[in-house]
């Protein structure tokens, strides 16, 4: 995948999203992955801002599959487990095999069908350079899961990813921003 070189130097000079990864691949979690927004802020502190700065990070999206565990309180739970073992940042643990339980209540629109595998998960994610996770396999290897690739998380480009989410919709969960570009011009 192009530019898979560049993200994972990115993320092995993060000693702060390192730890997160580190945290997160021994909490237990089935297929837990950390992406979206924290992913992000690091790639475009680092590319195009003054740098990364983890108490900047609203989130860490920690993403899992588990079909056994589709309550809201499981998710709860998860989150707790992150907190538990390295309680600074702000965890927001979702599994993925329950999303279709509770995005059409949260969102509005038409329900969304199970998800199969978080990659699956991933790609309806709203915007491309977003629609990025990685973990840590357990040689500490890190894996990248970006199935509309990396150029728009690398270039900068904030572009609506038209998969689920209707921009202009309201309700949609979506800002509606209408940058294109966090990258120079």
């Amino acid at each position: 995948m192009t530019g898979e070189h560049e993200l994972r130097e990115l993320v092995a000079g993060s000693g702060w999203l390192t730890r997160a990864l580190t945290v997160v691949r021994d909490s237990g979690l089935p297929d837990a992955w950390i992406g979206a927004g924290a992913l992000r802020d690091l790639v475009w502190g680092e590319r195009y801002g003054g740098g990364f700065d983890p108490a900047t990070v609203r989130d860490v999206d920690v993403v899992f599959f588990d079909p056994t565990a589709l309550s809201r309180e499981d998710d709860h739970r998860a989150t707790a487990r992150l907190t538990a073992a390295w309680p600074d940042p702000p965890w927001q643990a979702r599994n993925q095999a329950a999303v279709h339980t509770w995005y059409a209540a949260k969102f509005g629109g038409d329900p969304v069908a199970p998800y199969r595998s978080v990659a699956e998960a991933v790609a309806t994610w709203p915007e491309y350079a977003t629609a990025v996770a990685v973990r840590l396999d357990r040689a500490d290897r890190l894996v990248v899961c970006a199935p509309y690739g990396l150029t728009d998380l690398l270039g900068g480009v904030w572009r609506h990813n038209p998969a689920r989410v209707d921009v202009a919709g309201p309700g949609s969960g979506w800002p509606g921003i209408d940058r294109r570009s966090a990258g120079p011009a």
